[in-house]
């Protein structure tokens, strides 16, 4: 019998010279709650995000970001693939960003993988 073995996790994605444990507990909770959405759809489009910025961002877009997680799975899926636009009420610059940044080729994919596909510099 074959003992599943998890692939390394993507939620130490921000910066490969900060270990997590370097983040605060605030950062760590954001990341692991971005990775930790419902849908794997989602979990990989605001968790690369999320793993990417998350030692940079200020304190207010840290307040922007927990507004954003608290957004429906389904309703963030839609936004950031761009199945629907962001409505006004809900709109914010980092769901904004998000959105753009979701919106290219493997939004999710690992830097590796994104590099073997060709969309980012080796």
């Amino acid at each position: 019998m074959r003992l599943y073995m998890p692939a390394p996790s993507m939620m130490t994605m921000s910066d490969p010279d900060l270990p997590p444990e370097e983040l605060s507990p605030r950062r760590r909770r954001l990341q692991f709650r971005a990775w930790h959405r419902g849908t794997k759809e989602t979990d990989l489009m605001v968790g690369a995000f999320v793993a990417r910025h998350i030692a940079t961002f200020t304190e207010a877009e840290l307040d922007d970001l927990e507004q954003v997680l608290e957004l429906l799975d389904v309703d963030l899926a839609d936004w950031l693939s761009g199945r629907r636009p962001i409505p006004a009420e809900v709109a914010s610059p980092m769901l904004a960003r998000m959105a753009e940044e979701c919106a290219g080729r493997a939004a999710g994919a690992t830097p590796e993988i994104r590099a073997g596909l060709g969309l980012d510099p080796a």
